[in-house]
């Protein structure tokens, strides 16, 4: 792998990873169309360290988000240990969060056991993921109106559904900001407060992916002479990444969530026929 392939996947990895067009597929197009000399099978550590890229940029945009769940979510666990206490204990609104995060979370056990690898290699079932994808987009923005539920009113239902979305989401060429986005707002949260959730609910997702992929990474022998080439593409993961987190969250707070519906046709409509012609 050459630094400049590399650095380019990690500005595809971190724009792609949180606006809702898709990384998963955009990285296959790459590959696959353009036979780009990346394979994630021979590395495994890259793949770890774009994944851990974009698990930072979440954390440095969230940062003072996620210190209030934990510490809230601490904080409750050790009020209802306490014994000597009569008093019932709630969750504060951060809690409420960690807790709906969990939950929908949960969803995602069972994707495990799909096996959607070969999917991405089919550019032509891509190219119709993306056509999908931009179809939800612009329903969501179009005829959903924006709700006002935040953490303090969310649901468990709520974080089922999101969740389920989620976990539907694994398929390539499906966007998972977009797809959990667009079922938060129909479920009648606040734009701005789906943004957080989605990408707040990302945050286990990535986690457990990095320690499977550190795993294969492992067990496979990893190639440590080219870290400093993966390392460049870290970095720019991580800071195209937190970049393109508070693009998505201008987008939505000016009702222009919709319009990366027009990209994904075009990216899926120009995927499909190159796939056609090139099999």
């Amino acid at each position: 792998m050459s630094l400049i392939i590399a650095v380019f996947l990690g500005l595809v990895q971190g724009i792609a990873e949180f606006l809702p067009i898709s990384s998963s597929g955009h990285l296959s197009i790459l590959q696959n169309l353009f036979r780009m000399e990346y394979s994630e099978e021979y590395h495994l550590l890259f793949d770890v360290l774009l994944h851990l890229g974009t698990l930072v940029s979440i954390c440095a945009v969230y940062r003072a988000e996620i210190k209030e769940m934990i510490h809230d979510g601490v904080e409750y666990l050790r009020l209802k240990s306490d014994t000597n206490s009569d008093e019932p204990v709630a969750l504060k609104p951060p809690g409420r969060a960690l807790l709906f995060i969990i939950i929908g979370t949960l969803p995602l056990i069972f994707v495990v056991f799909v096996p959607f690898s070969q999917l991405f290699f089919n550019t032509l079932f891509i190219g119709f993921a993306l056509i999908v994808t931009g179809c939800i987009l612009y329903v969501s923005s179009k005829y959903i109106k924006e709700g006002n539920k935040t953490d303090k009113t969310m649901t468990i239902a709520d974080a089922i559904f999101i969740g389920l979305a989620q976990a539907v989401a694994v398929v390539p060429g499906l966007s998972r900001s977009g797809t959990t986005i667009a079922v938060g707002l129909a479920r009648g949260l606040t734009g701005t407060f789906a943004v957080r959730f989605s990408l707040l609910l990302s945050i286990p997702a990535v986690i457990g992916a990095t320690i499977v992929s550190v795993f294969r990474a492992i067990t496979g022998g990893a190639d440590f002479s080219l870290l400093p080439i993966y390392l460049a593409g870290f970095v720019v993961a991580a800071g195209v990444g937190y970049f393109a987190i508070q693009f998505l969250r201008r987008i939505m707070s000016l009702g222009k969530f919709g319009n990366f519906a027009y990209y994904c046709w075009g990216i899926g409509i120009v995927t499909i026929i190159w796939s056609l012609f090139n099999n």
